[in-house]
């Protein structure tokens, strides 16, 4: 059934409510998207003689919504986001500079399991070779 098949007092509530769901969700990306930022995670960029620093962070968010119309019209809205430093870039004699932040555990198990997976790829590699050598 196309658009022209529904009557009107049903299209206006239908686009009233689209309305209203689309303005609520513009205040919730104003409001989190505000909130979940590099200013969230470390503060405001600090300033001291005449150097500056500034805090960078990775920040996701999302929404979701919808309404059942077959549950009385109830509408439903949901959000959610994380943001994690990931370093500061630092201002002097015009010149900056992007320090990252290292997390010790991510450079430790790196390098670990990539070792790891080499050494097992020899064994195997190994026990093949003598396997085929076997029943030669």
């Amino acid at each position: 059934m196309g658009a022209e098949h529904v009557p009107a007092a049903v299209r206006a509530d239908v686009e009233s409510r689209a309305r209203g769901s689309a303005e609520l969700v513009d205040r919730l990306v104003a409001g989190v998207g505000g909130a979940l930022g590099s200013r969230a995670v470390y503060g405001e960029p600090v300033r001291q003689g005449d150097v500056t620093v500034v805090p960078v962070a990775r920040v996701f968010y999302g929404f979701g919504g919808g309404t059942d119309p077959g549950a009385g019209g109830r509408d439903g809205l949901g959000a959610g986001g994380s943001a994690r430093p990931l370093g500061f870039i630092v201002l002097r004699d015009g010149q900056a500079e992007f320090r990252p932040i290292r997390t010790p555990a991510v450079a430790i198990v790196v390098p670990l399991a990539l070792i790891a997976g080499a050494t097992a790829a020899r064994i195997v590699g190994t026990v093949m070779r003598h396997r085929g050598a076997a029943r030669r």
